[in-house]
């Protein structure tokens, strides 16, 4: 106990040194410094240093990457490009009610496209406008010059894979010709007659020499095994017309209604890998019908379609799509004012010579906009040829008055004056934003000569259709009418200015007319038949039963990828935009130069 007591005595004497503990203090600080900045500091710089050069590395190599795969695009660039390819669906409208899409029934440029996409003719017409073989390989004519024989191509098959025979072709012509069938085409065969040679061959005779023939040999051939057992009169309605085997380039996979109210339909068509000229590049097609030009365009303009078909050039202004490509197409086809040579003021010779003195017809077209062309009075530019081609005389407003006042009519005020009369006349044609502006330039024009003009507009675009043609086209309900000729490849335009032929609408009669025409459909000259035809424009311009304005122009509008028609193509009708559909594409993607 006093050990202990000893001890705690000496531990309460003990003092602390400050002065020591102070510097004891800062050797361990000291120390404690050199190992941080020895073990942690410097190591941190350390991996700073190291960092920035992994950094400066990365960055080196990520630029080195970068120009190799700029050098392999460039260098791609060289031999590579962003082309068309197979594949794809093309959406395409077209104007007109889709009733039917048997061919043998066609009345609207909808129904004439698909029948164009599903079934193949005989002769068809080329990219250029001219005639080429289809199905026939060959054709010749006798010594008769009446009797043709075509040979049809060995391995052509209908797209429920039977082959197409020349029987095929003696029972549609047969079928047209059958009064209970009711086939607009029925006029065109009607004194022909057919027979089959052989599985191959058939052959042709004709009533008299006509020259024009090989172009009716463009007509769709329907198969005999699928409707021979159909009875005529049934033909139109069958599931046949609802559901079409063709030989085309593509087949038919279904009809679909749209909307009942407006009639649109849409037929979707599948590439046909058999068609003998080659397997179309597109998979499927698929062809909307709209019932006029103004809801065709409001459809593209909405992105629901690829293509649009059948728009004037003043409709193709409100296309509005970005990047859309408008394409031009000539169409074998004349738009005039048709004078009704029946009507009391319009049966005077002078006073339809003066009309077409009053019109300006470069002001019409100037008007329209780009695209369309001059027409050679009854026929078109080129179908006639020569220095001695007759040409209508320009417009000449003092010659006009003058001529019309030899023939009795006087100014009064505004117009012109007859026996009490005034120089009155009304336009009939068809509801068209083309044809409204003709109207208006027309009636600017002629109201120079002292004529008050009245407009009537018809609306075709549901049944009136049959009410125009009834009432209008075959009653010549109309003083003057403005109207569309499909003049075709052929210059025989015999069924328009013919004296006895129902589809003469101005009702022109002229005895050396009617002579020139017969004369030159019956030559199989070329030079013959064109010295008819001058004689026969000749005899038109003095009688003046129509004013020629000018040689339509529609426009066709796909959006940009699309690789479809060319600019500038002539077509006989419509539907031959599809010459070189097969050649039609949609999808792109990239693909080699050629060296």
């Amino acid at each position: 106990m006093e050990e202990e007591q000893k001890g705690w005595k000496r531990l309460r004497r003990v003092r602390l040194d400050h002065k020591q503990l102070a510097r004891s203090m800062r050797r361990v600080e000291t120390a404690t410094q050199r190992h941080a900045h020895r073990f942690i500091t410097r190591r941190i710089e350390n991996a700073r240093l190291a960092a920035r050069e992994i950094t400066t590395w990365l960055v080196i190599v990520g630029v080195v990457i970068a120009g190799i795969g700029l050098q392999l695009i460039w260098s791609q660039s060289g031999y590579t490009l962003n082309a068309s390819k197979p594949g794809g669906v093309y959406v395409e409208g077209a104007q007109g009610e889709i009733k039917s899409i048997n061919p043998l029934f066609v009345s609207t440029n909808a129904e004439a496209s698909v029948a164009r996409l599903l079934f193949s003719s005989l002769y068809s017409y080329d990219a250029t406008g001219a005639l080429k073989q289809d199905l026939a390989t060959a054709m010749a004519i006798d010594a008769t010059q009446r009797v043709y024989t075509v040979t049809i191509r060995e391995g052509a098959l209908w797209h429920d894979g039977q082959p197409i025979t020349a029987q095929d072709v003696v029972f549609t012509i047969n079928l047209i010709k059958n009064p209970a069938v009711h086939s607009p085409l029925r006029v065109n065969w009607l004194d022909v007659s057919v027979a089959a040679i052989d599985q191959k061959t058939v052959q042709f005779t004709l009533p008299a020499v006509y020259a024009a023939f090989p172009h009716a040999l463009v007509f769709p051939i329907v198969p005999e095994h699928l409707l021979k057992n159909t009875a005529p009169a049934a033909v139109r309605e069958s599931s046949y017309s609802s559901s079409p085997v063709g030989s085309g380039p593509f087949t038919f996979r279904r009809l679909q209604e749209i909307d009942p109210a407006s009639k649109q339909r849409v037929v979707h068509l599948q590439a046909n890998a058999r068609y003998y000229a080659g397997e179309p590049k597109i998979n499927r097609f698929e062809l909307h019908s709209y019932p006029d030009e103004v809801a065709l365009v409001k459809a593209f303009n909405a992105g629901e379609l690829t293509g649009a078909s059948d728009i004037s050039v003043t409709a193709a202004k409100s296309v509005n799509v970005r990047g859309a490509k408008i394409t031009p197409l000539h169409v074998n086809s004349g738009v005039y004012l048709l004078l009704n040579t029946q009507s009391p003021i319009l049966s005077d010779k002078s006073v339809r010579r003066a009309l077409q003195l009053a019109t300006n017809v470069s002001a019409i077209q100037a008007n329209i906009g780009n695209g369309v062309r001059s027409l050679a009075g009854p026929l078109l530019e080129g179908q006639v040829t020569g220095d001695d081609t007759p040409k209508v005389p320009d417009a000449n407003i003092q010659q006009a008055a003058t001529m019309l006042d030899s023939a009795g009519w006087k100014m009064q005020g505004s117009y012109r004056v007859k026996d009490g009369k005034k120089l009155e006349l009304t336009i009939t044609t068809t509801s068209k934003k083309e044809y409204e502006i003709v109207l208006s330039v027309i009636k600017s024009q002629w109201a120079k000569v002292g004529v008050d003009v009245h407009t009537n507009l018809v609306d075709t675009s549901s049944n009136a259709s049959t009410s125009f043609d009834q009432n209008v086209l075959q009653g010549k309900n109309f003083d003057v009418l403005l109207y569309e000729l499909a003049i075709g490849a052929d210059p025989d335009v015999y069924a328009y200015w013919y004296s006895s032929s129902r589809y003469n609408f101005s009702g022109y009669a002229n005895t050396l007319a009617d002579t020139s025409l017969v004369s030159a459909r019956s030559r199989l000259e070329p030079d013959l038949r064109n010295a008819k035809y001058k004689q026969f424009i000749r005899q038109w311009i003095e009688d003046a039963p129509a004013i020629a304005l000018y040689q339509p122009a529609i426009d066709y509008a796909s959006v940009e990828e699309a690789n479809t028609v060319k600019p500038s193509t002539p077509l006989v009708s419509n539907a031959d935009r599809y010459a070189e559909v097969q050649y039609w594409t949609i999808a792109t993607g990239p693909a080699y130069k050629t060296p």
